[in-house]
């Protein structure tokens, strides 16, 4: 009997190429920060409640987009955060319970990446995720920079987003300034069209105040230090910052607008206490602070100290505190570093 000689015959039939496994790219992942997933010490948006309802029924509003315009260091960013912040603790409308508030950096959005053997631009692969996200608002901080000049073509990446804009399948918070509103974002009709503009004002002196205040606790948070004094006397430190920042002390150029200016003032206080090795933020401290600033006039600081040293006389002899005298010319000296 012949032998038989087996054969798989799976062995001739070729095998099929594998597939590549295409790769997703998670551009919100990547590029952006998730503001409601933050946490946060206190409310980030005192004060700015009406700009927040605003903000809010924008968003809520088929097809449309919201706008945030105002001057440098006004809080644009910080109303942003203050809706992020309300949709963490539920205490926003059952539309937007839920939504996701992710910041991008108009500066990520201008490359080219290669996905699956194909040159990809990153704007365009973020709006495609988007259209598929539930739930998730995109902020643009310095939108102004995604709109080309006229010979921009292709490379004008507002471009990109308006036609996804236009059928409401994504939702946009864009910020800039009032200059760059003027010289860049107005001039595209079809762009600016998509989005209701929000305008954010200059707090005054007092609301200032409250905003210093408010945020205490995430400077303490911040640095490990406390500021040392009763509510009563902290307000009345605050006071001589934002006083000493106000508008026509400020060296022009450098200077933002409250509330940015003020905080830089308290900053270098917290600061200062720090380099000291203190555990506390004390009233030699916020002198110091003014007394240093690049963002006050030298005049002004020079008047602004001697009002300190007055107000501030009883408290410093109770705690035996010697705030040092500048003369006027020693200020004005200074004024070459400006």
């Amino acid at each position: 009997m012949d032998e038989f000689e087996i054969i798989d015959v799976n062995n001739n039939i070729p095998s099929e190429p594998k597939k590549e496994a295409k790769v997703e790219f998670d551009a919100l992942g990547l590029y952006g920060e998730d503001l409601t997933a933050k946490t946060y010490v206190s409310n980030p948006a005192i004060a700015r409640e009406e700009e927040i309802k605003k903000l809010t029924v924008v968003l809520l509003t088929p097809d449309k987009s919201g706008l945030l315009i105002g001057k440098a260091g006004i809080g644009k960013t910080a109303i942003v955060e203050g809706l992020s912040y309300l949709i963490q603790k539920d205490e926003v409308p059952n539309a937007i319970k839920g939504y996701r508030v992710v910041k991008v950096n108009s500066t990520s959005l201008l490359g080219k990446i290669e996905i699956n053997g194909r040159e990809e631009m990153i704007i365009s692969l973020l709006v495609d995720q988007l259209k598929r996200s539930e739930k998730t608002i995109l902020f643009i901080d310095e939108i102004h920079t995604l709109i080309g000049g006229k010979d921009s073509g292709p490379m004008d990446l507002a471009n990109i987003l308006k036609p996804a804009l236009d059928r409401g399948d994504i939702k946009v918070v864009g910020a800039t300034t009032t200059e760059e509103y003027n010289t860049y974002v107005i001039r595209d009709r079809a762009f600016l069209r998509r989005f209701d503009r929000i305008d954010v004002a200059e707090p005054d002196e007092k609301t200032t105040v409250e905003i210093l205040y408010g945020s205490l606790p995430r400077f303490e948070k911040q640095t490990g230090i406390k500021f040392k004094y009763n509510e009563y006397v902290t307000r009345l430190l605050l006071e001589s910052i934002v006083s000493a920042t106000s508008e026509f002390k400020r060296v022009y150029g450098l200077a933002a607008m409250y509330p940015d200016v003020a905080f830089s003032v308290l900053s270098q206080a917290f600061s200062l206490a720090l380099y000291d090795n203190k555990n506390e933020v004390g009233v030699l401290d916020v002198y110091n602070a003014i007394r240093n600033s690049k963002r006050i006039y030298p005049d002004s600081i020079y008047k602004e100290l001697i009002t300190f040293k007055e107000k501030f006389k009883e408290l410093c002899k109770e705690e035996n505190v010697v705030l040092p005298d500048v003369s006027r010319e020693e200020i004005t000296n200074e004024e070459e570093n400006y």
